[in-house]
């Protein structure tokens, strides 16, 4: 089983996307979304194809470099979550009436930026580790099965521990139980119809990254 280098490649890029898709899925997440019953958070939006772009690093780079683009992705997301909490207690300039409205959508909200950091850690970890492991008995067969099976266990666990962290007692009873399992269902589901979309953009990467080799 090989894997790409990542000096003179794509993944500068790819990780360079990741993290975007995951800071603007960080900040989209504080608003919570009521479609009739069911309850889910801006972040679901764009969060999914976190997973999805992990999912490309995991089988072109390795569990190595994976993990090298999560511990990124982390360390920006705290970079962020501090950057606000300095800016949200640093003093209001007269004439600037928008501090309730900046802490209302970008303030420090301790519960919110744990349960988010732990969440995506081990989510992400996990989801790497499992489409890696899948790859050493699968090779280069069956990739649907490594992109289905690492998001199906790395979703699991990252909707588990945020929502928990995050909403646990706000939302409480059949709410809760909604929110995390229409979460799961719909991040695991939208891998699943973006598989037409992650084939071809997965196949692109490996045939322009020239020290990506096929397994025997």
């Amino acid at each position: 089983m090989h894997f790409a280098t990542t000096n003179r490649s794509l993944y500068p890029v790819i990780v360079g996307v990741f993290v975007g898709l995951l800071l603007i899925s960080n900040i989209g997440a504080v608003k919570l979304i009521a479609f009739g019953p069911i309850i889910t958070d801006g972040g679901a939006f764009l969060f999914p194809l976190v997973y999805i772009v992990g999912d490309i690093l995991s089988e072109v780079y390795g569990f190595r470099a994976a993990r090298k683009a999560i511990l990124t992705g982390f360390a920006m997301s705290v970079l962020a979550a501090l950057t606000f909490w300095v800016v949200q207690i640093s003093p209001v300039a007269d004439g600037w009436e928008n501090q309730e409205a900046f802490e209302a959508i970008l303030g420090f909200v301790p519960r919110i930026v744990l349960a988010s950091i732990a969440g995506y850690l081990v989510g992400q970890l996990l989801n790497a580790w499992v489409l890696v492991k899948i790859k050493e008995r699968t090779r280069e067969k069956a990739l649907w099965l490594r992109l289905i099976g690492s998001t199906a266990v790395g979703e699991l666990a990252d909707t588990i521990v945020f929502c928990t962290v995050a909403f646990y007692g706000v939302i409480t009873g059949t709410e809760f139980l909604i929110y995390v399992a229409f979460g799961y269902a719909y991040k695991t589901l939208l891998e699943v119809v973006l598989l037409p979309v992650t084939y071809p953009v997965i196949g692109w990467v490996k045939r322009r990254e020239p020290t990506y080799e096929l397994a025997a």
